[in-house]
C-alpha cells in the first residue's frame, strides 16, 4: 500500500495495511532543547527518531513536485518597526495588524507558527466599511500568481504520484479574526450582521473561484480549513452564528472540493470542539485536528457520539508525552485501541510538540505509537 493510499483510506475508515506514523511536529524552541539534550546538529529530526525506533521511512517511488497557489492578499501591508519600548516591539505586520512582540523574535515569527509566541494585538487593518473596501482590493482572485503557471504540466505529473497532496486555507472565522480582530468581529456578528454577511461571502466566493482553477487540474487527496474558533471547553462563536455565518462557506467548499475526488475535508481547529462537530458534519466535513486534550476533548466520547461520521488526527495529550511512562501508556491504551476498531484515526501529538517535552521522553512515546500503529 502506498503512503497516498494509506492516508486517505484510513481517514475514510477503508481497510489498511497499517496505520500512518505521524507524531507531531517540534517547534523551534523544542528542537533548540533537543538539540542540547542529543539531537545531531544538521540532522532531521524525523529521520533521526525513525533510526532511533527502528523504522524505516517510506519515500516517494514518484516524481515530486509542489504547486504553488496563494490566498493571501497581495499587496501585502509593509512590515514595519512603529516603536521599541522595554524589550517589547510593536509592529505593523504584513496582514496589517498592529501587534506587540518581545524583540527576540523578527516578523518571520509573525509570518508562520514557528515556534509559541506571544503577542498582544493593538489594532486591526479592517474596523469599518471604509477599511473594508480598501481591504477588498487586495483579493483578486483572477490574479495570474494566485496559481501556479506551470499547473498543467505538473498536473500530468501528479497524476501518478504515490504520496499525498493536499490544499490548506482560512477558513471565515479565521479570515474575518484576521480582518477585525476577535473582538471586534464577535461584535459586528451581533450588531452588524450584514456588514459581517459581506466580509463572509466576499471571502466564500473569493476561495471558491480558486478552488474550481485547482480541482479542475489536480485532484488533492485532503484539504484543510484552518479555523481556530474555540476556547477550553465552549467555542468562542455559539453554534447558532455558525449555522448563521460560516456554514455556508465549509458546504460549498467541501461540495467543490468532492466533486473533483478529493474526499477528505478536514477543519483544524484548537480547543474544545464538541458542539462544533455535528455542524461540520452536515457541512460536509468529515475529519478534524489536533483534537486538543486539555481543552475538554475525549475521543472515546466522540466516537461513541459520532461514529464513523468524523475522523480525527492528533487527539494524544502533550501533558502525558512530557510525562512519559506508564501515565502516557495507559492513556494512550485507552484512546487508540478504542477507536482503531473502526478506523479513521490517525494517533498524533494534539498540537505543535512543546519544549516541556524532552527528547528522551518524545522518543519513548513515538515508539509506543510505532507499535500501536504497526511499524515495528
Amino acid at each position: 500500500m502506498t503512503p497516498r493510499e494509506r492516508y486517505v483510506k484510513t481517514l475514510l475508515f477503508e481497510e489498511i495495511d497499517k496505520v500512518p506514523f505521524s507524531p507531531g511536529g517540534p517547534r523551534e524552541s523544542t528542537l533548540k532543547r533537543w538539540k542540547e539534550e542529543g539531537l545531531p546538529e544538521n540532522v532531521n529530526w524525523f529521520e533521526y527518531i525513525c533510526e532511533k525506533i527502528g523504522i524505516k521511512i517510506e519515500k516517494p517511488t514518484t516524481e515530486v513536485v509542489g504547486i504553488h497557489y496563494s490566498f493571501s492578499m497581495n499587496p501585502p501591508f509593509e512590515e514595519k518597526i512603529i516603536e521599541k519600548k522595554e524589550g517589547h516591539l510593536i509592529v505593523q505586520t504584513q496582514k496589517g495588524e498592529i501587534v506587540e512582540v518581545d524583540e527576540r523574535y523578527d516578523f518571520s515569527y509573525l509570518r508562520s507558527a514557528k515556534d509559541f509566541v506571544t503577542r498582544k494585538w493593538h489594532k486591526f487593518p479592517v474596523e469599518n466599511e471604509i477599511d473594508w473596501q480598501d481591504m477588498k482590493k487586495r483579493y483578486n482572485p483572477d490574479e495570474s500568481e494566485r496559481i501556479d503557471p506551470e499547473i498543467d504540466k505538473k498536473a500530468e505529473i501528479l497524476k501518478k504520484r504515490d504520496w499525498t497532496l493536499g490544499i490548506s486555507f482560512a477558513g471565515p472565522f479565521w479570515q474575518l479574526r484576521d480582518w477585525c480582530g476577535f473582538e471586534n468581529l464577535c461584535i459586528f456578528m451581533a450588531i452588524k450582521e450584514d456588514f459581517v454577511y459581506e466580509m463572509v461571502f466576499f471571502w466564500k466566493d473569493f476561495v471558491s473561484k480558486i478552488l474550481k482553477k485547482l480541482t479542475s487540474k489536480i485532484q488533492f487527496d485532503f484539504a484543510v480549513i484552518n479555523e481556530d474558533m474555540a476556547y477550553k471547553e465552549k467555542s468562542m462563536i455559539s453554534p447558532t452564528m455558525i449555522r448563521k455565518y460560516l456554514m455556508p462557506c465549509w458546504s460549498e467548499w467541501s461540495n467543490i472540493l468532492k466533486k473533483s475526488g478529493c474526499e477528505v475535508i478536514m477543519v483544524d481547529s484548537d480547543g474544545y470542539i464538541g458542539e462544533i462537530i455535528p455542524i461540520w458534519i452536515e457541512s460536509g466535513v468529515n475529519c478534524t485536528t489536533p483534537v486538543e486534550i486539555a481543552a475538554g476533548n475525549d475521543l472515546v466520547e466522540f466516537r461513541k457520539k459520532f461514529g464513523k461520521n468524523m475522523a480525527y488526527i492528533g487527539g494524544i495529550d502533550k501533558r502525558k508525552i512530557a510525562k512519559g511512562g506508564e501515565i502516557l501508556k495507559k492513556e494512550m491504551d485507552r484512546i487508540i485501541p478504542f477507536l482503531f476498531k473502526d478506523g479513521g484515526y490517525i494517533p498524533s501529538c494534539d498540537h505543535g510538540v512543546p519544549p516541556d517535552i524532552s527528547l528522551q521522553s518524545f522518543i519513548e512515546y513515538c515508539k509506543y505509537l510505532a507499535k500501536y500503529t504497526g511499524w515495528i
